[in-house]
């Protein structure tokens, strides 16, 4: 259009997406928009940012153009930032077994490991199978750890898990041939189901929950 004489000058991309900008006007729509309080403010901040680098990559022609996330997507997450107050960390550790998260109060978690260092951050998701999972940024002073004075050769394989330079051999378990009809039938019901149902969501879950066996299965 502008090599016809059409347009003067090409504007198809229009302004670029200025966080700083964005982060202002979400001041004023938090006065008029009664449900952005109910979110974390330092989430909210966070996404900006997010967006902001997605469109950053996009303009540099390093990615696409950002696509829109919808409340149907199967994962979702967000990360609030750790401020720290005279009444203490925002985000923070109680009793080992609460977990003081902004907006959301005190909730009851299952520690994998002990958190060490100060918290800055604290990102939580939930996965295919509606499991929430919370994942915290420390900063800590790296401890040096002497180096084993032994050493094997570890071989990975299909027919044999792990073959040593011992000679030990550890077999393979093959987790997925152990649930591959249970996950075969969970599919064929899902493939009946219309699509974005309730029953298909029930479904899907079921079937996420069979594939997130087989990956902690692996992974153990």
């Amino acid at each position: 259009m502008v090599q016809n004489g059409q347009l003067l000058e090409n504007r198809w991309k229009s302004d670029f997406f200025n966080t700083a900008k964005e982060q202002k006007e979400l001041t004023e729509l938090k006065k008029q928009l009664d449900w952005l309080k109910e979110a974390d403010s330092t989430a909210l901040q966070n996404s900006l940012q997010d967006l902001g680098e997605s469109f950053k990559k996009y303009y540099q022609k390093k990615k696409g153009k950002p696509k829109f996330k919808s409340k149907k997507n199967e994962v979702h997450s967000y990360t609030s930032k750790c401020n720290y107050s005279k009444s203490g960390p925002t985000i923070r550790i109680e009793k080992d077994r609460f977990m003081k998260i902004p907006k959301l109060g005190l909730v009851e978690f299952v520690s994998t490991q002990q958190v060490k260092g100060r918290i800055l951050s604290a990102t939580v998701s939930m996965n295919a199978a509606g499991k929430y999972f919370v994942s915290l940024l420390t900063e800590q002073e790296i401890e040096f750890v002497q180096p084993s004075l032994f050493q094997v050769g570890i071989d990975v394989g299909l027919k044999d898990f792990a073959v040593f330079s011992d000679g030990t051999k550890v077999k393979n378990p093959k987790w997925l041939r152990k649930l591959e009809n249970k996950l075969v039938k969970a599919q064929q019901i899902l493939s009946r189901r219309k699509y974005n149902s309730s029953n298909w969501n029930k479904q899907r879950k079921k079937v996420a929950k069979i594939h997130e066996k087989i990956v902690n299965a692996r992974t153990d």
